[in-house]
């Protein structure tokens, strides 16, 4: 009988990337930020905002400040994250790092609890802490994922984190809508019967509890997590300071074009991860303007957000098949048909459709761009390269809307506009063809090599 037959099958939470304690801490902060995102950024506090804190100006006016918060925030974080990236690669605190950012996320998060009506300055400006600490923490957390997880695990790991992800923020959110929609549930009247503040209060409280939900579920990393060791060259680099890091990252810049693979999968990214932020932040406009209510919007959310589960898992596993590329190549395909398939949309039974869609392969296919990035650096320089990603998906957010309201000024439709995110799906995925993942991984471990990287994670 054959040596391998012999060998035990890995259990269940193993098969899944969740096999030891450190890869489970790790893949639960998905699901503390994955709170911020579905809860403050995309479900409730954007209603809030425009109905209650900004109800004083005309509405145009109101959407127009949220917007400015959200890409201030964005740019901010774009240009901060490199710097704090550099740092934490020459100083053993991306943990420190993480802790730091989330701690601001968090405080601006319960802070919303005491934004009311009028406080639209307040209320952008906290908005803009919950964008930077989020974001922010996202440089870290992605950077020490090729520290915690084997190099054959990257896919699966990303992966979970994503599923887990999709359930954290999905269950807090389903909860938080129910206390909205019968504050009863509190103790509290409804309609006319109840006070500005009673009438707020359950929005008020979801912010609040996503603050507690984000803090919570970031203990798990911060304890079981592992501080990744610093490169031996980078002890004797650049000091601890705001020129030292721009020296080093400099030189980072300089190393990231010299990984020609790495540079490749990053403007890919670029490019097709701004085709799938344009359906994501535009899909709830475009449901409205075909006549969906606000009702059937946040039940598409949530649709999303418990279908994406199973899908993330199934594009790990899938990855471990065929590889991380080949897998990500397919969700573009996929994504190609979505946004055919929308211009057609005309019912509120093709709006779920197109949500279902979408569910299969959002989470799959930004996890395994994550993954197959992390098997594409050098491990002692992952902080400041996945602050260049991060760099990469914020700008993501700015083209693609950006070539979405042209093509609706140009042509007078939005259906016209949702083909224009094609362009993206189909130039990303050309040059994401050209990426030749194993000579990048060679690359990666030969200059970890050479600046005396301790040697990649292995699972007991």
């Amino acid at each position: 009988m054959p040596a391998e037959t012999l060998r035990p099958r890995p259990g269940l939470l193993a098969r899944l990337g969740l096999g030891t304690p450190a890869l489970r801490a790790w893949a639960l902060y998905d699901c503390a930020n994955s709170a911020a995102v579905t809860s403050i950024l995309t479900a409730i506090f954007p209603i809030y905002f425009v109905s209650v804190v900004a109800a004083d100006l005309p509405p145009a006016l109101a959407t127009q400040r949220y917007a400015v918060a959200t890409t201030a925030s964005l740019v901010l974080v774009a240009v901060l994250s490199p710097f704090v990236g550099a740092i934490a690669d020459v100083r053993p605190v991306k943990k420190r790092m993480l802790a730091a950012f989330m701690a601001l996320g968090v405080f601006a998060s319960a802070s919303l609890f005491f934004v009311s009506r009028g406080d639209s300055l307040l209320g952008t400006a906290l908005l803009v802490l919950v964008n930077v600490g989020l974001n922010g923490s996202f440089v870290f957390y992605d950077a020490l994922l090729p520290h915690v997880a084997r190099e054959d695990e990257l896919d699966r790991v990303s992966a979970a984190g994503y599923a887990i992800g999709y359930l954290g923020g999905g269950l807090l959110l389903a909860v938080q809508l129910v206390l909205i929609l019968y504050p009863g549930l509190l103790g509290l009247p409804a309609g006319a019967a109840a006070t500005p503040a009673q009438a707020t209060f359950p929005a008020r409280l979801a912010f609040l509890t996503t603050a507690i939900w984000w803090a919570a579920f970031t203990i798990p990393l911060l304890r079981r997590v592992p501080e990744p060791p610093i490169a031996a060259e980078a002890h004797g680099g650049a000091p601890l300071t705001f020129r030292g890091a721009l020296t080093r990252l400099g030189s980072t810049f300089r190393t990231l074009s010299r990984h020609r693979q790495a540079t490749r999968m990053l403007i890919a990214f670029l490019l097709y991860n701004d085709g799938i932020g344009t359906i994501i932040r535009m899909a709830t406009a475009f449901g409205t303007e075909i006549g969906l209510g606000s009702g059937a919007l946040i039940a598409a959310i949530l649709l999303v957000q418990f279908v994406g589960i199973p899908f993330s898992f199934l594009f790990g596993s899938i990855a471990e098949k065929i590889g991380a590329k080949r897998a990500v190549l397919g969700g573009l395909a996929v994504y190609t048909g979505i946004a055919v398939l929308a211009y057609f949309t005309r019912t509120e039974a093709h709006f779920f459709a197109l949500a279902f869609l979408v569910a299969t392969v959002q989470g799959g296919t930004q996890a395994l761009s994550r993954s197959l990035f992390a098997a594409l650096v050098p491990r002692h320089l992952s902080g400041e390269f996945f602050a260049f990603f991060g760099v990469a998906e914020k700008f993501a957010g700015i083209f693609g809307p950006a070539v979405f309201a042209t093509t609706i000024a140009v042509t007078g439709s939005s259906r016209t506009a949702v083909l224009s995110v094609i362009a993206f799906f189909a130039v990303g995925a050309l040059i994401l063809l050209g990426v030749d993942v194993e000579a990048g991984q060679r690359e990666a471990r030969a200059a970890d090599a050479v600046a005396g990287a301790p040697a990649r994670a292995t699972t007991p």
